[in-house]
């Protein structure tokens, strides 16, 4: 997700090298040009050789020519210095001086103009590029910048009002003045951002009138992408081939399809984490020619199409539109950290680790862990299920259970197994976890048995073997601890526990209150006499459930 920045513009200079013989690359003559930008009356782009060489810094140079230009510029009575400040300065491949500037008016930014220069190392001054904004002193619709009659939380209250809804914002609110111009006239304005993953990503850019407190302008700065629906190809993280729907903007193909819901979106977060500069989602994963057959784009493929097939096992089966039912856009990112071993969702979307390659492969290339994900969204915006103790354990155990009814409604190698796909590759036959037999990976299957530390949440991924086994049970039949099931399947499985998830449970429900659920979801659906009514109390009495 792109952070506001009052910086920007971002200029690329094409400056192709000629290869040495030492394989370095001479700086070329750059040729002249200059280009004025028609509406605002002053330069957008000049080159050549613009300044006599100097011995100045970089910062002066520029300064220099600016105060020399002025009458072409036209940024006002102030000299450069006061007209502009450097937000940064960098050196090229050739060693020039890259300088960006922000243009100011009063000391505050002038919203959108910023403008770079190139500064050969002899000191003479090759490029300046960006439009100013004109003769702003003649234009301002508010005169004084302190006489503020609304202050910055009142321009955020605006702001989040017009919104319609509260957000779960990524980061505070922080409103900050500038200077907002909109053709003949400039207005002191509060800059209010308000980034957020929750209910629907955005990361809108509202601009406040500081005396009257009516909003300017206002967009939303979420770097989607629009274009055409298209159908790409692309190879899995084990190697097999999927179709994948993509948008086509401008020549690139993205990972973003259209076709369902508010869509679904794949980012690439580079194996990076969070850092300061680094914000999920990532970059939106992008592409040449539509094929995805890249090693580095298996962990994609195969988040992107394992996304679309949960989406359409909720939508086909339940009329689900999305994880919230309200058709919101499902985000996944891969490639997050290095060598990390998990996947999660964050309550805003889903990220996967690439693994270390000996205990996991990348974890988006298992399709029950990516349904597993997404169905804690489902839960998270249905029954809440508090991730501790019980309560956390059905959270966990209800991921499992339709993770495992999307690999058999996608009849993906389906099993009763849990990460068999991505588990400890180089050992086969092994899984995370087993809902048909919990026990075979140290997990309690009967209540009776039950962890009841406090590692692992109070054990919300151990204690959900029981209530997997219990699933099992109910769709597949069996005796367990002498008490005989007669499963009902695993279409009548998914109709009792999507019932019981998005009904009957609540925040902190216990296993008990769950078989409770359960027997009431299935007398709503079959009747309270009804086989299916048995078969769920058996298969809670076979693992020690009251």
């Amino acid at each position: 997700m792109s952070k506001k920045k009052i910086a920007s513009v971002t200029l690329a200079i094409g400056l192709a090298g000629s290869m040495l013989a030492s394989g370095s690359f001479a700086a070329p003559n750059i040729k002249s040009q200059s280009n004025f930008n028609e509406k605002l009356g002053t330069p957008e782009f000049i080159s050549g050789q613009l300044t006599a060489p100097s011995k100045k810094s970089p910062k002066e140079i520029v300064f220099s020519y600016l105060n020399d230009q002025k009458q072409k510029y036209k940024f006002g009575k102030n000299k450069a210095e006061q007209s502009f400040k450097v937000i940064e300065t960098s050196t090229d491949q050739f060693g020039n001086t890259v300088v960006r500037l922000q243009q100011l008016h009063d000391g505050l930014p002038v919203w959108g103009s910023t403008q770079a220069a190139l500064v050969g190392e002899d000191g003479t001054l090759k490029v300046i590029s960006g439009t100013t904004i004109p003769e702003i002193d003649k234009k301002k619709n508010n005169k004084d910048k302190n006489n503020k009659k609304i202050n910055a939380n009142k321009a955020a209250d605006v702001a989040l009002a017009d919104l319609g809804f509260q957000p779960e914002l990524e980061q505070p609110v922080k409103p900050e003045m500038v200077v907002y111009t909109v053709d003949d006239k400039a207005y002191y304005a509060y800059l209010v951002n308000l980034n957020f993953l929750d209910p629907k990503p955005g990361n809108w850019n509202y601009f406040i009138d500081s005396q009257t407190g009516e909003i300017i302008n206002k967009y939303n700065d979420m770097h989607e992408v629009s274009g055409t629906d298209q159908v790409g190809t692309g190879k899995g993280v084990l190697g097999d081939t999927k179709s994948l729907n993509t948008t086509l903007s401008n020549g690139t193909y993205y990972l973003q399809d259209n076709t369902r819901g508010g869509g679904i979106m794949t980012y690439d977060m580079k194996n990076r984490t969070f850092f300061p500069q680094f914000y999920l989602p990532g970059s939106l994963w992008s592409d040449a020619d539509n094929v995805y057959n890249q090693a580095y784009d298996a962990a994609a493929v195969d988040a992107h199409y394992f996304a679309g097939a949960t989406f359409d096992y909720y939508k086909d089966v339940f009329g689900r539109n999305s994880y919230d039912n309200k058709g919101t856009t499902i985000q996944s990112s891969v490639h997050y950290s290095k060598n990390y071993n998990n996947a999660f969702w964050n309550g805003s979307q889903m990220v996967y680790g690439d693994g270390d390659g000996t205990t996991f492969i990348p974890l988006s290339g298992g399709l029950d862990v990516v349904a597993h994900e997404l169905t804690h969204a489902v839960t998270d915006t249905s029954s809440d299920l508090v991730y501790q103790n019980e309560s956390g354990a059905l959270n966990e155990a209800i991921s499992d259970i339709f993770g495992t009814l999307v690999e058999y409604h996608e009849n993906h190698n389906p099993d009763f197994e849990i990460g068999e796909d991505i588990y400890t590759p180089n050992t086969p036959n092994d899984a995370l976890r087993s809902m048909s037999d919990p026990a075979k990976y140290g997990d309690p299957d009967h209540y009776s048995v039950r962890y009841t530390g406090t590692q692992d949440n109070g054990g919300v991924h151990i204690n959900s073997g029981i209530i997997n086994k219990q699933a099992y049970l109910l769709s597949e039949g069996g005796t367990h601890y002498g008490v005989n099931v007669t499963g009902i399947g695993r279409e009548k499985l998914g109709e009792i526990y999507y019932r019981m998830n998005t009904v009957y449970l609540t925040a902190s429900s216990t296993f008990s209150q769950a078989r409770s659920a359960a027997v009431q979801a299935a007398s709503d659906l079959y009747g309270s006499n009804s086989p299916e009514v048995q078969s769920v109390n058996q298969s809670f009495d076979a693992v020690g459930i009251n």
